[in-house]
């Protein structure tokens, strides 16, 4: 999994400003999550917090839990004790929840780091209320294939060195494991959606707003309990 304790800080400056996060991931997340406020909001894997601030900006009580001890402290820094903020690695159990604990579960670009996801999501799916939702989003396979080239149906940890000089670790895997995952976890899918840019961005960063607009980065998907 990857260490981001080694560039929190840098990371967090990058999450603020990409176009990717800002104009891509967080408005159609965001938008799948819908109408929080007076919902209490699990949000699995909050980095630096940014998630967080808009789910508190939207009415909702917030828990946030990050592998990350220095992301956890930027997001402290951010927040304060407005958020329930909780170290926790979601490879091991949620076993300080209790059972229908929470309305929604939030996860931005979070699960592609699990090289098996299944178990983080049962815990999940124990810890959301019968009527809640789940929000996540993570790499498009297509994009990964794109990117990657070989085999589309491959299911495997891979190392990804970025311009930063940052090797990230994930798991690329087809459409249809990533759908299997859900299922085996007790989950249906409510919608999926493939973003696409907001417009804002065609003025800020017009060479990602035109590939977004032709080309998937990241799928996003709601899912309730089956």
């Amino acid at each position: 999994m990857t260490d981001y304790d080694q560039f929190a800080q840098d990371y967090d400056v990058k999450a603020r400003n990409s176009p990717h996060n800002t104009q891509y991931d967080r408005p159609a997340l965001l938008g799948l999550l819908g109408d929080i406020a007076g919902a209490l909001v699990l949000d699995a894997g909050c980095g630096s917090g940014l998630y967080s601030e808009e789910l508190l900006r939207r009415g909702a009580e917030v828990i946030a839990i990050d592998r990350s001890a220095r992301l956890l402290d930027i997001a402290r820094d951010r927040l304060g004790d407005r958020v329930q903020w909780r170290r926790h690695d979601l490879s091991e159990p949620l076993e300080w929840l209790p059972d229908r604990r929470v309305d929604h579960v939030l996860m931005a670009l979070v699960i592609h780091y699990l090289e098996s996801p299944v178990p983080a999501l049962r815990e999940i799916h124990r810890v959301l209320r019968d009527n809640g939702t789940v929000v996540l989003s993570t790499h498009h396979p297509a994009s990964d294939w794109q990117r990657l080239g070989g085999n589309y149906f491959a299911d495997e940890m891979y190392e990804d060195t970025w311009t930063t000089g940052w090797v990230m670790k994930y798991r690329r895997r087809p459409l249809q494991t990533i759908t299997s995952e859900f299922t085996q976890a007790g989950f249906r899918i409510d919608e999926l959606i493939e973003p696409r840019p907001i417009p804002a961005m065609e003025a800020s960063s017009p060479h990602t707003f035109d590939r977004l607009s032709r080309e998937p980065g990241f799928i996003s998907f709601r899912l309730t309990k089956r």
